[in-house]
């Protein structure tokens, strides 16, 4: 469990500039302390202490307090009311979900005669018969008991009648703490003898498990055992984390195969969508500092550390590591590694996979480093066409067709024969 030390109580009081004279107001909410102490040494001027949802079970040291206003001990383990005569200023006091059943204990009260609010509710003395009029008729000075307004006929009614409903009360507060007497040391019993025989053998999961499973009584007893539960799986959790933690990753074997280790436990993307490269998209935290990335591209496989976590894949192909390179989205944050193949070879008549597949990752991550490709691709489309048209080179070197249109002012002239040439006329004639 928790004690109140300084160093808390200076943590608390961090929009005061950690001083605790001058401090007027802090929060000791659900911190699991046990004890009340030291505060009115530390910080005397307190007006307003918050302490509910802890396990307080006796109210005490607050007697130096004089300028406490409001206390709320809500949700503790406190069964009487006490020690607080001295805090003259105090108007406010909650202490709600409590086990207070000594209610002839509110009498103590009768002295601060600023008191206007008090809060019982759930307390088991709230179901004594006539509870209400008689803190009423005990305490003149309140306007408001569990968040009710007390009327002028309520306290007159309650005065009357004040010997004979504290006579009653008395009776059945007797009754109650004997009660309780006897559910004290059975509880802690039954909690021993649970812890020894029982839970001994048990796993913290098996344990837990029937623990949450079992009904349990309300006491202060069950909920220091519940908050010893809570303790021990919360220990166990930060002994697994350590534990994850200090573990060392083998990254190769024994003959040099690289392991396929995923230590941040990040998504991630991995394909060949172009056939002469690799593309590994790791799904990285958008607000992680690009400082703490850190990447080693090998021929048969790839590592990224994370924050000092490991990330690494091993790659089915060796590839280029001069030409490979890696870039960090701006909108999504993920990292982008590319990976051309090393021994990679263009087959004829093969027609490459539509270009948006790799584009449309990068429009998507909107990368830096790509657009040049991009633009690039755009203007080899502009002077060859689209990569899924196959060229036609078939008419390439076909004749001119003649002119239908010869200007007459050119004078043609054939060529001439030779001198000993022979016409023969069976001789067809060239087209």
């Amino acid at each position: 469990m928790v004690n109140i030390t300084v160093d808390l109580v200076r943590k608390k009081a961090e929009h005061h500039d950690c001083l605790l004279a001058p401090l007027e107001e802090i929060a000791l909410h659900q911190e699991n302390i046990e004890k009340i102490e030291d505060l009115q040494d530390w910080c005397p001027k307190l007006r307003i202490l918050l302490m509910q949802s802890n396990l307080i079970s006796k109210i005490e040291n607050l007697n130096k307090l004089k300028h406490l206003t409001y206390l709320n001990l809500a949700l503790n383990n406190i069964e009487v009311i006490e020690n607080l005569e001295r805090c003259e200023s105090l108007r406010k006091l909650d202490l709600t979900l409590n086990f207070i059943g000594d209610i002839v204990s509110v009498e103590s009260l009768t002295d601060n005669y600023n008191l206007e609010n008090l809060y019982l509710t759930g307390n088991p003395c709230t179901d004594y018969e006539n509870y209400r009029d008689f803190v009423i008729g005990t305490l003149p000075q309140l306007n408001s008991l569990d968040g009710k307004d007390i009327e002028r006929s309520d306290r007159i009614k309650a005065l009357q009648n004040l010997a004979i409903i504290r006579s009653d009360i008395i009776f059945e507060q007797n009754i109650y703490i004997s009660q309780r007497k006897a559910q004290k040391l059975r509880l802690e019993k039954d909690i021993q003898d649970k812890w020894e025989n029982i839970y001994k053998n048990m796993d913290q999961e098996e344990r837990n498990k029937k623990f949450w499973a079992e009904k349990t009584e309300h006491a202060p007893e069950v909920r220091y055992e519940i908050e010893r539960m809570r303790q021990l799986k919360l220990k166990s959790y930060e002994t697994d984390v350590k534990k994850e933690e200090n573990r060392k990753y083998k990254l190769l074997t024994d003959d040099g195969r690289p392991f396929n280790i995923n230590q941040p436990k990040i998504d991630f993307k991995f394909g060949d969508e172009e056939p002469d490269k690799y593309i590994l998209d790791l799904a990285v935290y958008k607000h992680l500092d690009t400082s703490l990335l850190d990447v080693d591209i090998q021929p048969n496989y790839v590592r990224v550390i994370i924050r000092d976590k490991i990330f690494q894949l091993h790659l089915p192909e060796d590839i280029n590591t001069t030409n490979s390179k890696a870039e960090r989205s701006q909108i999504t944050g993920h990292l982008v590694i590319t990976m051309p193949k090393a021994n990679f070879i263009i087959k004829k008549n093969v027609v490459p996979k539509k270009i948006k597949q790799i584009t449309q990752l990068y429009t998507e991550h909107k990368l830096e480093d790509c657009q040049v490709g991009i633009a690039q691709s755009k203007r080899e489309l502009l002077e060859i066409g689209p990569f899924d048209s196959v060229l036609d080179f078939t008419k390439i070197t076909q004749p001119k067709s003649k002119p239908d249109y010869i200007d007459p002012r050119l004078k043609l002239e054939g060529k001439r024969p030779s001198p000993d040439f022979v016409d023969n006329p069976e001789v067809p004639e060239l087209i």
